[in-house]
């Protein structure tokens, strides 16, 4: 399991809490990516949205490309995820762009593809403002031309949205075979082209029961391409206490919905302009994402358990919020990444290195008694030091 988390760019990610202590400024989170390589963090994903949809269009909002820029002239192991909404760039201009920024970071971009959903803030801005169909036939075009960019001495392409003639894009991206292309979306058009296109599909928050069913369906799909199968990523919002009164006394204080907020607007139209599976809560609207819904609020042995409930389901890497983050995401490194990644060494220390971590820990109960022998064979050891292999 790797371990990301979403770069606090809009200032949180709780729409009822209107100062959680974590301002969209360049010096937060140049400090918190750099805290967070220290940590054994991964990944932090770099959203995009000229506006700010958490906090309401009129706060301020950190722009996702100049901030990657930036934290990969910073930061030397941290892989750098940045949104990108094709309405928003031509695909040319950004294929050369990400491949200096990929070059600049030492080969740590990658990109997440997302088919713009907020008609507002394309009105605001001046770009064309598709429907849903018609935003994932140009993500079709967006992606051809991109890839047909990094990967030929010499491109042309001519579509409905596009046309690309001979052109020539050097240096190619550092990653081979291309920066790593994420993207999410939960329609029968969206997943269709997610598995023909990309290279790892990312979900919002949900039980490790529903998400199984959602991976599975992908791997069909991806098998159907005839590519090499995909990696699968999902969001969740972390409470780690150290009693579940605890967990839950933070869950019910982040949750408790102000519908006169500066973000429900916003949030309204995320719904309306989005072909969701599930009607989405006001507890879902609380936080971003449908983070909660991923379980990974309770005891830190709890939250284990859950983990590696998400690794049986098949998932290679959780997209974490918290809040505040600098607090909150050394306390989830301390407290369940590092006794995790143990758990996993004990594992495969006495079931053998060839069998993996993922033939561990099944059940809630296997977990808990994992993670108190952990806890009694090394838990006070510097979680800095506990890195991905």
């Amino acid at each position: 399991m790797r371990f990301g988390y979403w770069l606090p760019v809009f200032g949180g990610w709780l729409r009822n809490v209107d100062d959680e202590g974590m301002a969209p400024t360049w010096d937060y989170v140049r400090t918190l990516a750099r805290r967070s390589e220290e940590w054994g963090y991964d990944l932090t994903l770099i959203a995009e949205l000229n506006l700010n949809d958490i906090k309401g269009v009129r706060a301020p909002s950190l722009d996702a490309w100049s901030t990657a820029a930036s934290l990969a002239a910073v930061t030397s192991t941290l892989e750098l995820m940045v949104a990108v909404r094709p309405t928003f760039h031509e695909p040319a201009l950004l294929a050369k762009q990400a491949a200096n920024i990929d070059h600049i970071s030492g080969d740590r971009l990658s990109l997440n593809v997302v088919s713009s959903w907020w008609a507002e803030e394309a009105r605001q801005y001046g770009v064309q403002f598709d429907q849903h169909d018609e935003r994932y036939a140009r993500t079709r075009e967006w992606l051809t031309v991109i890839d047909g960019l990094w990967s030929q001495p010499e491109f042309s392409f001519k579509g409905r949205f596009y046309d690309i003639n001979s052109a020539v894009m050097e240096p190619k991206p550092l990653t081979r075979p291309r920066p790593t292309l994420y993207a999410g979306g939960e329609s029968d058009t969206a997943r269709t082209l997610i598995a023909n296109q990309c290279d790892a599909y990312v979900m919002h928050g949900d039980s490790p029961a529903i998400i199984a069913r959602r991976i599975e369906d992908m791997q069909r799909r991806r098998e159907q391409s005839g590519q090499r199968p995909m990696t699968f990523g999902v969001a969740a919002y972390a409470i780690v206490r150290d009693s579940e009164e605890k967990a839950a006394r933070e869950r019910e204080r982040i949750t408790d919905v102000k519908q006169s907020a500066a973000g429900y607007d916003n949030y309204q139209q995320w719904v309306q302009n989005t072909q969701l599976e599930q009607r989405v809560s006001l507890e879902d609207y609380s936080v971003s994402n449908r983070g909660l819904r991923s379980g990974l609020v309770g005891t830190p042995e709890a939250v284990v358990a859950q983990v590696q409930a998400f690794e049986d389901a098949g998932v290679d890497l959780l997209l974490l919020q918290c809040s505040p983050q600098l607090e909150e995401m050394e306390r989830f490194a301390r407290q369940v990444i590092g006794p995790y990644r143990r758990g996993c060494d004990t594992r495969v220390l006495h079931e053998g290195a060839a069998r993996g971590c993922d033939t561990g820990v099944r059940h809630e109960g296997a977990a808990r008694r994992c993670f108190t022998e952990v806890m009694h064979e090394g838990a006070q050891r510097d979680v800095a030091a506990v890195r991905v292999g």
